[in-house]
């Protein structure tokens, strides 16, 4: 076969296999299909796939077939991570900044020192932190890892909880997305390049120059002229981050935030986000899969990852039943917030992906924190649904 059949029969196995195990398995209880297509990614790596059936993942993921496959997987994974960023709603954040800053600190800082604390234990095994991380980096990653909320990810589920658009659900969202804009911060401090400082400070200053003009000319553009004003600038954003040593990813989210969520029909935005989801992020699931490493051993990297799903999970329950205990909520509330905020999921990965391409975590610390992330998404359905269900109708604070 050339590189041409050989990228289709790729791209064949990451769109059918795991649409069949969701569907045929009826497994969107508790595994929605992209968490299928996570997990589906992980088994076609070089771990599964590749240790079951060497030749025949060899024959398939050529070199040539992996760089096209990453080519679209970076640009997939651009596109979410600015839609994200465009749909963090700052204003109702800061119209309920007390609440808001509360829940979300508690929900944020208590897993990140879980986790912080998870990365000292991991630092004992060698083999753990990656080849050019320092140990504040490698600690401090690990940690905010933990404490990842996967805002695009939680929409979705609660639209299908059906609380998307209730109190409840529009209270969760704005902790979600403060949380959102500190877990970029730090990773964007995580990754400060010292040697290329200058740079740095450089793409800062004409980025804010630049979200200046930007607001001045979205704001006198017919919608269709913004969606493609929109995409030329997170390409000049992303690749400006990327040339200062800050990462695409960094500069795609940055671009996304500075956009108004006003400024686009919402039903089209949701509608792109869908898309995305369909017909171009499963390709970022098969990309992240082969990157995936078990040369620790099996067991060494599944304890790993029950470390740091344990920090995960009992950090942000924890933190989230400190906050409803300060501001009084009703009973069972914190549990359903706490459940929903620790989904992980596709910005988790994203987050590893940036680790690991910067050198701060290994490849097998990127698997633990992959397999972590599928965990605690599929255990929110399942956790969350009866929470709900005893909760009173005017449990919901107002909001």
């Amino acid at each position: 076969m050339n590189t041409t059949e050989l990228f289709l029969v790729a791209m064949l196995m990451v769109f059918s296999i795991p649409y069949l195990l969701w569907r045929l398995g009826r497994t969107d209880y508790w595994a929605p299909l992209v968490v299928v297509q996570i997990v589906t990614g992980v088994l076609l790596g070089p771990g599964l796939l590749g240790a079951a059936l060497p030749a025949y993942h060899q024959a398939v993921f050529t070199p040539a077939v992996i760089s096209a496959l990453n080519g679209v997987a970076w640009w997939a994974v651009s596109l979410f991570v600015f839609l994200a960023g465009v749909e963090l709603d700052l204003g109702q954040a800061w119209k309920h900044r007390r609440e808001s800053a509360v829940t979300a600190g508690l929900a944020l800082f208590t897993p990140l020192l879980m986790g912080c604390a998870a990365a000292a234990v991991l630092l004992l095994v060698p083999g753990f932190i990656g080849p050019r991380a320092q140990t504040w980096q490698f600690v401090l990653g690990i940690g905010m890892a933990c404490a990842v909320t996967a805002l695009p990810i939680l929409i979705l589920l609660m639209e299908k909880m059906g609380i998307f658009r209730q109190a409840l659900g529009q209270r969760i969202l704005r902790y979600a997305s403060l949380d959102d804009i500190a877990i970029w911060g730090v990773l964007a401090l995580i990754l400060m390049d010292w040697q290329r400082v200058g740079r740095q400070v450089v793409f800062l200053l004409l980025f804010v120059l630049a979200c200046w003009g930007l607001r001045w000319l979205m704001q006198r553009l017919a919608e269709a002229d913004r969606w493609y004003v929109a995409l030329v600038w997170l390409i000049l954003v992303a690749l400006g981050a990327d040339w200062c040593g800050l990462h695409y990813m960094v500069g795609a989210f940055l671009a996304g935030v500075a956009l108004d969520l006003r400024w686009f029909d919402h039903g089209k935005l949701d509608a792109l986000r869908h898309h995305v989801l369909l017909v171009l992020m499963p390709v970022f699931f098969l990309s992240t899969g082969l990157r995936t490493d078990w040369s620790l051993g099996g067991t060494t990297v599944l304890l790993a990852a029950g470390l740091l799903l344990a920090a995960s999970v009992g950090g942000k329950l924890l933190g989230v039943h400190l906050a409803g205990w300060v501001q009084g909520w009703p009973p069972g509330e914190a549990r359903v917030v706490g459940w929903l905020l620790q989904t992980k999921a596709l910005i988790e990965i994203i987050f590893a992906n940036v680790l690991l391409d910067k050198g701060v975590i290994s490849a097998e610390t990127f698997t633990a924190l992959l397999l972590m992330a599928v965990a605690s998404t599929m255990l929110t359905v399942p956790m969350v649904t009866p929470l709900l269900g005893r909760l009173k109708d005017g449990a919901a604070r107002p909001g």
